[in-house]
């Protein structure tokens, strides 16, 4: 299951319409859901997505998304996907994310060094979702 655990709602409906197509295409390669939870304040946020992903035993990799993360390409993302039976993002709100779900992190990447809105940074994710599971099934999709 992947599973990408964000902070607000998608306002946009541009945007909304387009994590809404990359979604469709990732669940015909593999289970996904988006989890919304409720803008408050970062430490809130952060507990509030912990609760969330529930206990920290089992085989699901949970990796933070944040602008000073580590810098992995799309195959290293289409890797990740690969080993990994269960995987969960989290995607804080403006204020970034709080100290509980850095802390519950297993892995911190970066989708730019610039700072993007959350909305944003869910539809870049979702693309490079699809990317890597088209990478590991064979698809077209990507071009080295």
């Amino acid at each position: 299951m992947i599973r990408i655990v964000a902070v607000g709602k998608m306002k946009d409906r541009n945007l909304a319409a387009l994590l809404a197509d990359y979604l469709k295409r990732i669940r015909a390669l593999a289970p996904a859901e988006v989890v919304e939870l409720k803008d408050q304040d970062p430490q809130r946020e952060g507990k509030a997505m912990v609760a969330k992903l529930g206990s920290a035993r089992g085989n699901s990799l949970v990796v933070a998304l944040d602008e000073r993360g580590e810098n992995v390409t799309s195959r290293d993302l289409s890797r990740l996907l690969g080993d990994h039976g269960g995987i969960s993002f989290l995607v804080g709100g403006a204020d970034g994310l709080g100290p509980a779900a850095r802390e519950r992190a297993d892995r911190t990447l970066r989708l730019s060094s610039m700072t993007l809105t959350h909305e944003m940074a869910r539809v870049l994710l979702a693309e490079q979702i699809y990317r890597g599971l088209s990478i590991l099934r064979g698809k077209p999709y990507h071009r080295d």
